[in-house]
């Protein structure tokens, strides 16, 4: 059987989340509108993204993301994705997105790192 994204991101979905989000559910208007931007703090690279959009439309087809970065090159930080849409698909979806951001760039960086350090010593 071969994994896709989208079962990995319902997979993760299902354990931050269980069946629903009863903290935004609580607290969120239902109807609420929202944007949202991801930023990235410190020098490396993104990875990441597409896990990260499809959890955001996982929750809400409607939602809009969108990519302001590219992936897999290395930049000192800035903006990286943002989401447009339902307040409370952004806010469920947020933690899961990041969560998948953090590791894959955090992969990514560690590996530029590497190449780096070998870069000129003939190392392959």
């Amino acid at each position: 059987m071969q994994t896709t994204i989208s079962d990995i991101v319902a997979r993760a979905l299902a354990e931050d989340l269980g069946d629903r989000d009863v903290t935004s559910e609580a607290t969120v208007p239902e109807g609420a509108r929202a944007r949202a931007e991801i930023t990235q703090k410190a020098p490396g690279v993104v990875f990441g993204l597409e896990p990260a959009e499809e959890t955001f439309r996982a929750l809400d087809r409607d939602v809009v993301v969108g990519r302001l970065t590219e992936e897999g090159v290395w930049r000192n930080g800035g903006l990286v994705l943002s989401a447009e849409g339902s307040a409370r698909a952004i806010l469920s979806a947020e933690r899961t997105a990041l969560n998948f951001l953090q590791r894959l760039s955090g992969v990514a960086t560690m590996t530029a790192r590497c190449v780096r350090a070998v870069e000129g010593t003939g190392a392959k």
